[in-house]
């Protein structure tokens, strides 16, 4: 393991250390008291309506070796109850953060694999986690730990690490170049361009320069692309003799490609040439983007030198990040998909699209709000509601104040009003849905985090 030392994390950060000995090793960081563990070093992060440098005390009580901390008079603090302790003070700990997260990954000489993209990046992302796991021992980010706090916080877990696998979300112009100059990825990844955070960004064309900021922590750039997406598809046109691109697909000519697909209810399989040499994969979760993420998944086994055996391996045991089509069955019969986790019009699209192919009596979807899409709300809403009709939806649900359009879409496109079903409060859904609910139904829940619809699920699972 490579050590981080009291001296190195003074040097990098410019900070002052108040009490301790510079020669420790700091191994555990954590940013949360109520999750400490003996001998971590806790960082306060000051945030809009939180600021945790207040509880430093809190985290020696429960055990923290060290406290990284701002805005702290210790001239007014008594000490000395802290004299086996290491309290070090900077001017920003959030600058700091990354500066101590930076020079952890500096340690490290081991691939690391950045994935980003508009939609699909947790799932590509485990999924090709799954797939180098069975080479190296591999660290990866759990959850969607992929902003600003949560990335810096996963590089800084790096211990006895021969890879990692890190996703890179973001809001804004900007932050996915913080996010990669701190993780330098090795190889990256974009699984595609779409509409979420439209509202933020104003256009496709800005989404696609957002996630291409991920270029600039590269040392050497190169890429990996969903050759299927039309923005990636036509970056790839234009650049591909600049830069060294790598690209697979379903539709388009790519480096890797799927063929002999057969769709099922809950997997999938195709065939792929790697190294030349076909390769049959069972992906064990439907959908047709999932076949596109294993596509993915497969390209960068090849290219870190991965067995095809090992790859096929790490495909068919992988296991998705919860709220993420988590499929469970209700004691009548009732099939339920949660996917509430988080909502854009591609993956609204893909969702339906796997309802649509499921094997049951009747495709009842529950679908919300999808949130930072300004302007474009009511425009994108709309369109979830063609893809309702479009894919033989047989019972639509909505709550939310924009999904009334993805109704009045669907009833517009032809879907009779006495299968739709609206209600601007969502905890009225889940009655609605015990009287509807009959054995051989399947149920899916997608919308926005926020509109915390997997709370309906667990609230219909466990009543």
């Amino acid at each position: 393991m490579k050590k981080i030392l009291v001296k190195d994390v003074i040097r990098v950060t410019q900070g002052q250390m108040i009490i301790g000995h510079d020669n420790e090793t700091l191994e555990n960081f954590s940013k949360d008291t109520r999750q400490i563990n003996e001998n971590d070093t806790y960082i306060g992060i000051k945030g809009a309506n939180f600021d945790g440098n207040k509880f430093w005390k809190d985290a020696f009580e429960k055990g923290a070796k060290a406290v990284i901390v701002q805005d702290i008079d210790f001239e007014k603090e008594t000490l000395s109850n802290f004299s086996n302790k290491i309290i070090i003070k900077v001017k920003n700990t959030l600058e700091a953060l990354y500066k101590i997260a930076e020079y952890k990954r500096s340690l490290y000489d081991i691939p690391v694999i950045g994935v980003t993209g508009s939609v699909g990046k947790t799932s590509t992302k485990d999924i090709i986690a799954s797939v180098v796991s069975t080479k190296y021992k591999t660290l990866k980010t759990e959850g969607n730990n992929n902003n600003n706090i949560g990335l810096p916080f996963t590089i800084l877990k790096l211990k006895e690490h021969e890879a990692a696998v890190i996703e890179m979300g973001m809001n804004h112009l900007g932050e996915i170049s913080l996010l990669t100059k701190i993780a330098k990825p090795t190889i990256s990844v974009i699984t595609n361009i779409g509409t979420s955070h439209i509202g933020n960004l104003g256009s496709r064309e800005n989404i696609l320069k957002a996630k291409l900021e991920i270029l600039e922590g590269m040392e050497k750039p190169i890429l990996v692309l969903n050759n299927d997406n039309d923005m990636l598809h036509e970056y790839n046109e234009k650049n591909k003799n600049k830069i060294e691109i790598k690209t697979y697909g379903i539709n388009n000519d790519s480096d890797i490609m799927a063929n002999n697909i057969i769709l099922h209810e809950n997997s999938s399989n195709f065939s792929c040439k790697i190294k030349g040499e076909k390769i049959e994969i069972e992906v064990p979760v439907g959908g047709e983007h999932f076949i596109l993420n294993s596509l993915c998944a497969c390209k960068i086994g090849e290219m870190l030198g991965i067995e095809k055996s090992k790859i096929k391996e790490g495909i068919e045991k992988f296991e998705l990040t919860n709220k993420r089509m988590d499929i469970s069955t209700l004691k009548n019969g009732v099939t339920i998909i949660n996917d509430s986790y988080n909502a854009s019009y591609e993956s609204m699209s893909a969702a339906l699209k796997y309802l649509a192919n499921s094997n049951s009596k009747r495709k009842i979807a529950v679908l919300g709000d999808m949130f930072e899409l300004g302007e474009y709300s009511e425009q994108l809403h709309r369109k979830v509601g063609m893809e309702v009709v479009k894919n033989k939806i047989d019972i639509l649900i909505c709550s939310g104040n924009n999904s009334k359009y993805i109704c009045e879409e669907a009833i517009t496109n032809g879907m009779q009003e006495k299968n739709i079903y609206y209600f601007p409060n969502k905890e009225e859904i889940v009655k609605c849905l015990k009287n509807l609910l009959i054995e051989g139904d399947t149920v899916i829940f997608k919308a926005s985090n926020g509109m915390k619809f997997y709370n309906l699920v667990e609230e219909l699972k466990n009543p």
